[in-house]
């Protein structure tokens, strides 16, 4: 079957039997190339399986037609644009958090079939099985992919740094030590004749580099400014700039999404992960859920906060006396507990648009301390 007789027969299907759509039940898995659809009815029975390529146009003409009490798909790199599109169709799509729906990842009958018709299934029985996340606008998106290339650019750049110097420390010489944004002007005239050939051109390439990361900087500097207002809020405290206050923003969407702002830890994977049963406590690592470039961002600005070069404040005073209980991992855990602070903070101040108070709920003895 080719590819138009499959939207045909899917745009067909979606038309029989009109007074029925409306109990139907549509899971959606979401493939690169092809996406696999399973219809259920209002008795929860297959009445429907087809594919259609994962395309906004196909979709479009797909679905267009359709009616249902609701659609099923789950988090992945499609799920953006394909949740916006059913909107769009007059569909009301609930996108699964891929991590929570472990009955399809650890199935032992795993497919694309199966895996479109249990999304379908839990959400005919309840919705908040599948702990749904929420999509951000595609002006927001669209802005976010600045930071992520960005974010992509800054990767190279460590990678051509390191190996320049490991291509040097092994003819046995060194690198001056300097910031990754000097490294191409201030490394140039150590360079050893012998190595000329191979480190002049990644010197170059970490030079056009800087460039590059430069024009991110000054498009985040003004998207911040002229769409994002609230962002200067956030850069009240000290360690969180425009990259760290963006990527807030963007990521949680809307401040009124969290009831709380204790909530804002859970959300981006900076509290213990819980496997407790009986009187049985577990110590875990931390979850990891959410963003994980928000929270590495979220935990550098924790590092500068707690390092030699921050202010004093209360968040500082936090983070090391947890350093100084000891054991090998204790600044690495100090750092996660002042980030998961850090986004707490950050959230209190874009909701109440308070001014920032470093040493704010301190004692008179921590503050003398």
């Amino acid at each position: 079957m080719t590819k138009h007789s499959k939207i045909h027969a899917a745009k067909k299907a979606a038309r029989t039997n009109g007074q029925e759509l409306g109990e139907r039940w549509i899971g959606i898995d979401l493939g690169d190339r092809w996406s696999e659809v399973c219809v259920l009815d209002g008795e929860a029975v297959v009445i429907e399986r087809f594919r259609v390529p994962t395309n906004q146009q196909a979709f479009r003409e797909c679905f267009g037609a359709m009616r249902a009490r609701g659609v099923a798909i789950e988090t992945g790199v499609h799920s953006g644009w394909v949740s916006r599109v059913l909107t769009e169709c007059g569909l009301n799509p609930t996108v699964a958090n891929a991590r929570e729906i472990r009955k399809i990842h650890r199935s032992d009958r795993k497919n694309d079939r199966n895996d479109a018709e249990i999304l379908a299934r839990i959400l005919r029985l309840d919705s908040h099985l599948l702990s749904p996340v929420q999509h951000r606008s595609a002006q927001a998106q669209a802005d976010l992919s600045i930071l992520r290339a960005r974010d992509a650019l800054v990767g190279v750049r460590t990678k051509l740094i390191n190996t320049a110097r490991g291509l040097t420390k092994a003819n046995g010489d060194r690198l001056p030590s300097c910031s990754a944004a000097a490294f191409a002007r201030r490394v140039m005239d150590h360079i050893p004749q012998a190595l000329e050939q191979a480190l002049v051109p990644l010197l170059q390439t970490i030079a056009k580099v800087d460039e590059q990361i430069a024009g991110c900087d000054s498009a985040i500097e003004t998207i911040a400014r002229k769409r994002y207002p609230e962002t200067a809020l956030l850069r009240q405290v000290a360690g969180v700039g425009e990259v760290t206050s963006l990527a807030f923003v963007l990521t949680l969407g809307l401040k009124e999404r969290f009831q709380r702002s204790r909530d804002v830890g859970p959300y981006l994977g900076l509290v213990p992960r819980q496997y407790d049963s009986g009187q049985h406590r577990s110590q875990l690592a931390i979850s990891k859920a959410g963003n994980s470039y928000l929270r590495r961002l979220l935990v550098g600005s924790a590092h500068y906060i707690t390092g030699p070069f921050g202010p004093d404040c209360r968040l500082r005073s936090y983070g090391l006396k947890l350093s100084e209980r000891g054991g090998k991992n204790a600044k690495k855990r100090a750092a996660v507990a002042v980030a998961r602070k850090l986004a707490v903070l950050l959230h209190h101040l874009w909701v109440s648009a308070a001014v920032y108070e470093p040493d704010y709920g301190a004692s008179p003895r921590d503050i003398a301390a």
